[in-house]
C-alpha cells in the first residue's frame, strides 16, 4: 500500500514541536505520530516521553525540507 506522506523528521518533542509550528505558519499540516502517546491513551504509557515522528504530504515536501532544516540549525 503506498502512502502519499512522507516522514521528515523523528525525533525529541522538542524539536518536533518547534518543526510542527514552522509548518503549520507555512499552510502545511503535518501527521504527528508519537507511539509512546499512544501507549498511554490506550492504558500502557510510561511517564518517559518518546520520540515523535512528523509526516507531511509528499505535495508539500520540498517545501517543507527547508523548515526543518532550519529548525534543527538553532
Amino acid at each position: 500500500m503506498d502512502s502519499n506522506y512522507t516522514k521528515i523528521f523523528s525525533g525529541n518533542f522538542i524539536l518536533a514541536q518547534g518543526i510542527i509550528n514552522q509548518l503549520k505558519e507555512v499552510g502545511i499540516v503535518p501527521i504527528i505520530k508519537d507511539e509512546s502517546e499512544s501507549g498511554r491513551l490506550a492504558g500502557f504509557g510510561s511517564a518517559i516521553q518518546g520520540n515523535q515522528e512528523i509526516y507531511v504530504h509528499s505535495d508539500e515536501l520540498e517545501k517543507a525540507k527547508p523548515i526543518v532544516q532550519e529548525v534543527l540549525k538553532t
